[in-house]
């Protein structure tokens, strides 16, 4: 996906778990008012494409891409496009240059992935290129040094510093949100709507999800070997870290916000 910045995440079990959850419901209800059947979509950085066929299935009979940053992304996208029976094609290519034509799109839409890219103002360029005149581009990233909580658990905030750390030696930039706005601007997107919205996570329900996902994520992603291998802590912290949010999914009071930024530019 990026010429400069590797994806922090990777694609083990415990994030496509994450990562399936997402609908266009809870990620994308800043851009569902302009959506309509008959536009054409593209969709960058699709994963397991739980809402590329969401989206899909309000533009229908539009025509949907969806593109990924290698072979083994874009297969998870093409594995839940078809079991789902949505009918997309689905291309592997930097974001950074895609190999796409000028207009191929109505709406370009991106969720959570220009806190990944090397250079996100680039990508917003593309995704303005490929997108029809009078078309939408639109974005909505997460803004980690936002997210908040509660009870005040010491090891989350170890896991919030020890992220932060990790996506920028990556190259990316994990406090996205709040720099949508400079990043379209600098692309010369200037007919531009930003808003914010959050996720929160307060039933026993869902922290038992949320807790769970990351008590393993930190121990068996991709970034849980990028913070050995980098020397960014040891596999004791990363313990400690699991350990911390098994006991925040379990605390009767908690509670987690997730921030978001979001952006429309019209092209």
């Amino acid at each position: 996906m990026s010429r400069s910045a590797a994806y922090t995440h990777g694609h083990d079990e415990s994030v496509l778990r994450s990562h399936r959850w997402r609908t266009a419901e809870n990620s994308c209800g800043y851009l569902l008012p302009h959506l309509r059947p008959g536009l054409d979509l593209l969709d960058i950085g699709s994963g397991p494409a739980t809402i590329t066929a969401d989206l899909a299935r309000l533009v229908a009979p539009g025509r949907v891409h969806a593109v990924e940053m290698n072979d083994v992304a874009a297969s998870i996208t093409r594995t839940e496009l078809e079991r789902q029976g949505i009918d997309a094609t689905v291309h592997v290519s930097d974001a950074h240059r895609l190999d796409l034509r000028d207009g191929l799109a109505d709406v370009t839409h991106a969720h959570q992935v220009l806190q990944h890219v090397g250079d996100p103002v680039q990508v917003l360029r593309e995704m303005a290129r490929v997108t029809k005149p009078g078309g939408l581009v639109a974005a909505r990233d997460s803004d980690y040094a936002a997210f908040t909580w509660w009870p005040l658990v010491p090891a989350l905030d170890e896991w919030l510093m020890l992220y932060r750390a990790a996506a920028r030696t990556n190259g990316g930039e994990p406090d996205a949100g709040r720099r949508l706005l400079s990043w379209a601007h600098a692309a010369g997107l200037n007919d531009v709507e930003v808003t914010s919205s959050t996720w929160c996570f307060s039933t026993p329900e869902d922290r038992a999800w949320w807790g769970g996902m990351w008590a393993d994520r930190i121990l068996t992603s991709d970034l849980a070997g990028q913070v050995v291998r980098d020397g960014l802590g040891d596999r004791a912290l990363l313990q400690r870290i699991s350990d911390g949010w098994r006991e925040w999914a379990a605390h009767p009071d908690g509670w987690f916000s997730i921030l978001h930024g979001e952006l429309l530019a019209r092209v």
